[in-house]
């Protein structure tokens, strides 16, 4: 029996507070955006406070992307089941809850639990809110949200270093590095309290399938690959942390084949085979990939350096990051629309441009001297290639999705892209720490320069591959051209 309450269709009046959806949308999913950085400004606080080491530190950040993206694929599928509104309810009850439990973590080993724990959470969370999105919006309004919503994704994690400083630096109540949790906590009851008056319920399709096997098989891939790079500096690589690597990469292609097998049977699995079939979306998440991890990874580079090797306060160290925030912004929200489709290839060239200039700023830094304004061209230009980038990306993926497809597609957009900075932490953390143990910061920043440049070339390189047009919105909603053409031009004879 389906719900009464109100649900928009393509036969209703849209429904009245569908803009406060999506306000709540946005702000549940920037609060679990920003812990994926957020305490990457909290290092020298939690080394006096818990005895966090390097690989702590990096378990702290990459452990929760890791758990968030190896459950967003499972924590979408379950959407589908059981209602995305019921499901984002719970999701953000456990990430709030979650983030409690981080704020009074006695030791850096029940931290660490403690925001695995709160990645599976926001892996029930996050995969909710496109999908809730599509069935409150339709048209053009649809486009306009996505255009809000892909961009406000990007730039929840890269504010994030800025205010964890804030929150650290000003130290409220003696609180530390523990406020940069507990700020979730008011934040978390009120998206709550507003998601549960306002968001319509609407049922689940009980007879969707959760493939609970397909779900085991990425969640270990992705630990067997995140857990050598993470501890492989510190351990000297041994030959497990290899032997880990190469089973990961199996178990990606057993994955894939058992997906292939599931529905070749009859069975849903946790990836519609559709989507695998569509180039947009498929090299898109190659795309993501490469383009987060790289993005991810150097802005910890960047804030490790300012307080290992400059001895900035977290407070300094957070706004060290804003000319990054700033650039993002204004890449995405004044340069992508006006460039239009090779902005994908503009994008990175500009990053690339600003990478360079933070190399030669890098070159001629006076130690005694330094302040972040000797950074912040380079930061903020590369700042500004990222922004196009993510602004672009997310609207070209999302736009070759259909209706049926959005719960699968939402739950891999996002784990791709938790996957991909959780693999920049640990790869580009290895990178700074190698060199910084040495005192070399600088030239841990410049190694790290060097294999984000690395990403973005490939990362380039394949935008080439990518559809040079989107698909028209009507299709997405399995609407055929003639209908289509029925509809247009009913509603301008209405509009005459």
């Amino acid at each position: 029996m389906r719900d009464p309450s109100p649900t928009p269709d393509k036969t209703t009046e849209p429904y009245r507070w569908r803009w406060l959806i999506l306000a709540v949308m946005i702000v549940a999913e920037i609060m679990d955006l920003l812990d994926a950085s957020i305490v990457n400004v909290a290092g020298p606080d939690l080394e006096k406070s818990l005895g966090a080491g390097s690989v702590g530190l990096q378990w702290v950040i990459g452990g929760y992307a890791l758990t968030l993206g190896a459950g967003l694929v499972l924590g979408g599928r379950l959407g589908d089941r059981y209602g995305r509104r019921r499901m984002f309810l719970i999701g953000l009850a456990a990430f709030t809850a979650t983030s409690l439990l981080c704020a009074v973590a006695p030791s850096i080993e029940l931290l660490i639990a403690f925001r695995l724990l709160q990645g599976i959470a926001g892996a029930m969370l996050l995969p909710q809110g496109l999908g809730l999105l599509r069935e409150n919006f339709s048209g053009p309004e649809l486009t306009k949200v996505f255009a809000i919503f892909g961009p406000v994704l990007g730039l929840g994690g890269i504010i994030g270093p800025v205010l964890g400083g804030f929150l650290i630096e000003g130290d409220f109540f003696g609180l530390g590095w523990r406020s940069v949790f507990l700020i979730n906590l008011p934040i978390g009851i009120a998206a709550l309290i507003v998601a549960w008056k306002f968001v319509p319920k609407k049922a689940g399709d009980r007879t969707v399938r959760v493939d609970m096997t397909g779900a085991a098989l990425i969640v270990a891939s992705c630990a067997l690959l995140v857990l050598p790079l993470n501890q492989g500096q510190e351990e000297g690589w041994p030959l497990w942390t290899w032997l880990c690597m190469a089973a990961s990469v199996i178990g990606f292609g057993l994955f894939a084949l058992q997906q292939r097998r599931t529905a070749a049977v009859g069975r849903e699995p946790l990836v519609t085979p559709g989507l695998l079939r569509k180039p947009a979306f498929t090299v898109g998440l190659g795309g993501i990939a490469l383009f987060f991890g790289g993005l991810i990874g150097t802005q910890l580079v960047l804030t490790l350096f300012l307080q290992i090797g400059q001895h900035f306060s977290a407070g300094d160290a957070g706004l060290g990051n804003l000319p990054l925030a700033v650039g993002t912004a204004i890449g995405g929200a004044f340069l992508a629309d006006k460039i239009g489709r090779k902005v994908l290839q503009i994008g990175p060239l500009v990053q690339l441009a600003g990478a360079a200039l933070l190399w030669f700023e890098l070159d001629g830094l006076d130690a005694a001297s330094f302040s972040i304004w000797d950074v912040a061209p380079g930061v903020a230009v590369a700042g500004i290639g990222a922004g196009m980038v993510i602004a672009a990306l997310f609207s070209f993926i999302l736009a070759a999705v259909d209706d049926d497809e959005i719960g699968s597609a939402s739950g891999v957009l996002s784990a791709v892209q938790a996957i991909g900075g959780s693999i920049g932490v640990a790869v580009f953390g290895s990178v700074f720490f190698a060199q910084a143990k040495t005192g070399d910061f600088t030239g841990g920043f410049h190694r790290a320069l060097i294999v984000q440049a690395c990403l973005l070339v490939v990362f380039f390189a394949i935008t080439f591959l990518l559809p040079k047009k989107g698909r028209p919105e009507e299709e997405q909603h399995g609407v055929s051209p003639e209908t289509a053409a029925d509809d247009s031009g009913a509603k301008q004879h209405l509009t005459v």
